[in-house]
C-alpha cells in the first residue's frame, strides 16, 4: 500500500476511534507506528494535527480543517481497494452500519446470515446509537448506512423496511391486564417510563397528538431497563413491537386504542457513491 495513504488512514482512524491504540488494532500496526506516521504527516505538512493528552487525542483547529480531505481520500482509497478485489473475484469489503438495539438484536442477525451465504468475505462493523447519533454518523461518513425511524434527514436516500406497531407495556398484575386494547387516556394514570434519548422519539409524538401529559418518572434509551422496571411495578411504558420479539420479563404488551406506529428504514447519504459491498447489501435489503 502507498505509504502516504497509510499515514492518512492512521490520522483518520485515530480521530474516528479517539485513540492510537484502537486505530492500531484496526490497521494492524503498533501504537508507536501509528503515532509515528501521524508525526510524519505533521512534519511533511508543517502543521500540528493532534493534541495528545491523558484523555486520548483531540484535533487541533488545523487538524479539523484537514480532516475532511483526509477522510475523503481514505474513503476513495477503500472503494478503489474493493473495486480491485471485486475484479479479482474476492468480493471483500467492510460494511459499517449504524443501528439501534432492537434492529441489532432481532433483525440484523438474520439479514446478515442470509447475506453471508452470497457474500461470505464481507466484514461488518455495527455502531449502536439512538436516531440522532445514527443520523450524525451517516452525515459524517462514520457509517455507510444506518437503520432509522422515517422520515429522516431530507438529504438522505432511504429504503422503507417495515412498519412497527407501538404497544402499551404493563405489569402482569395491572388493573387493565384484561383489556382488549389499552386506552391511550389511561397512559397518564401510572408513572411512565419513556424510551427516549436526546431527540424526541415516537412515544412523545403520541402524547402530543392526543394532548396528554404523562407522568414521566424515568427516561432511558435501554429498552430492557424499561421492561425490567415495568415488571417491577414501577410504571408503564410504550415500546415498539420489534423490541418485544423475545422478552425475558413478566410483562404484558397491549395494542393501543389509538393505533400508533414507527416506520423503520435504512438511510444513506448517496447510493451512487456507495461501495460495491454496500450497494449489494442495499439491493438485498430492498428485495428481501
Amino acid at each position: 500500500m502507498d505509504m502516504n495513504i497509510q499515514k492518512y488512514m492512521s490520522f483518520v482512524k485515530t480521530i474516528e476511534y479517539g485513540s492510537f491504540t484502537k486505530a492500531a488494532e484496526i490497521l494492524n500496526y503498533s501504537q508507536s507506528g501509528i503515532s509515528r506516521m501521524i508525526g510524519d504527516l505533521e512534519k511533511e505538512w508543517k502543521v500540528v494535527l493532534l493534541e495528545r493528552g491523558k484523555g486520548g487525542v483531540k484535533l487541533t483547529s488545523d487538524g479539523l480543517k484537514i480532516l475532511p480531505y483526509a477522510k475523503s481520500l481514505v474513503a476513495e482509497y477503500e472503494k478503489l481497494q474493493m473495486q480491485v478485489d471485486e475484479l479479482n473475484g474476492l468480493q471483500s469489503g467492510l460494511i459499517r452500519i449504524g443501528t439501534f438495539s432492537s434492529v441489532a438484536t432481532h433483525w440484523l442477525p438474520n439479514i446478515i446470515k442470509e447475506f453471508q451465504k452470497d457474500y461470505p468475505h464481507i466484514d461488518y462493523e455495527l455502531l449502536l446509537g439512538d436516531y440522532t447519533e445514527i443520523e450524525e454518523w451517516i452525515m459524517e461518513g462514520r457509517v455507510d448506512c444506518g437503520f432509522l425511524k422515517l422520515p429522516t434527514h431530507f438529504d438522505f436516500e432511504t429504503i422503507f423496511l417495515e412498519q412497527d406497531q407501538l404497544m402499551a407495556i404493563i405489569p402482569e398484575n395491572h388493573r387493565l391486564a384484561e383489556c382488549e386494547k389499552f386506552p391511550v387516556s389511561a397512559l397518564c394514570d401510572d408513572p411512565f417510563m419513556l424510551l427516549e434519548k436526546g431527540a424526541k422519539a415516537e412515544v412523545s409524538e403520541i402524547f402530543e397528538r392526543c394532548g396528554l401529559t404523562p407522568k414521566v418518572h424515568f427516561t432511558t434509551w435501554d429498552d430492557y431497563a424499561i421492561m425490567s422496571m415495568v415488571e417491577s411495578g414501577l410504571g408503564i411504558s410504550i415500546l415498539p413491537q420489534l423490541i418485544l420479539k423475545r422478552v425475558p420479563y413478566k410483562i404484558l404488551a397491549k395494542e393501543l386504542d389509538v393505533p400508533a406506529y414507527r416506520n423503520i428504514g435504512l438511510a444513506l447519504k448517496d447510493k451512487k457513491t456507495a461501495s460495491l459491498a454496500v450497494k449489494r447489501f442495499l439491493d438485498y435489503l430492498e428485495y428481501r
